[in-house]
């Protein structure tokens, strides 16, 4: 059987089983419906290591965000026993309550591995509700499932919607879910990306992103 089977709604909705899982998720299209949310520069917060100017491991041109990082760096503060990273950390758009999206395209170069290149940051007995993992060429989440088995060199759309009221997480992949699993508690989250190095990191690190948005379902 079908890993998940689509029943017909009208419109913009579609009824799906996923992974054991009933969701309700908007399709085609995973932002019908919601409101984009206004963003600046003073909403992209750059997490990098702390020994280091931000212009050695993340650049802005021509709309492109490209962040990098080596395993060897430095965390992002002297007080932090965490890998190297270097995020983009969403800033004005904490959030409790709610639905929200977020949404962005993605590059990660052949060699990029063992890293973290999204993550809803915020849980209970855990750091995050969600990271989307890259292992040798396959999006994961965490590390316990496939996504998609290839995403080097070439650009994909990520869209990530967090239910607070259903506690649930989507993920969709150039427009088609791909994932929907709980969620794991926590009272506040926000959105992040870019190269955050987990277990088995390759030395270099890197990943592009543009067209970043937050949105969120009118209440």
């Amino acid at each position: 059987m079908s890993s998940y089977l689509a029943l017909l709604v009208p419109v913009c909705w579609v009824v799906l089983q996923l992974h054991g899982h009933i969701v309700v998720a908007w399709s085609p299209d995973p932002t019908h419906g919601f409101i984009s949310l206004p963003l600046s520069n003073s909403n992209f917060h750059i997490q990098k290591p702390y020994d280091l100017p931000v212009s050695e491991r993340y650049s802005f041109i021509d709309g492109i965000h490209k962040l990098w990082v080596l395993s060897t760096d430095k965390p992002h503060s002297l007080t932090s026993h965490t890998a190297p990273r270097t995020e983009i950390r969403i800033q004005g758009y904490d959030y409790s309550s709610g639905v929200w999206q977020f949404e962005g395209h993605a590059y990660i170069p052949s060699g990029t591995s063992g890293v973290c290149i999204m993550q809803v940051f915020g849980a209970n007995r855990t750091a995050t509700t969600l990271m989307l993992r890259v292992y040798n060429g396959a999006l994961m989440y965490y590390r316990s499932q496939v996504i998609v088995d290839d995403i080097y060199d070439r650009w994909f759309r990520v869209n990530v919607i967090h239910d607070l009221r259903a506690k649930l997480v989507q993920v969709f992949i150039d427009g088609e879910l791909k994932l929907a699993v709980s969620d794991r508690g926590g009272a506040s989250h926000y959105f992040k990306c870019g190269v955050y190095a987990q277990n088995d990191s390759s030395y270099f690190m890197e990943s592009q992103w543009k067209n970043i948005k937050v949105l969120k379902l009118p209440d």
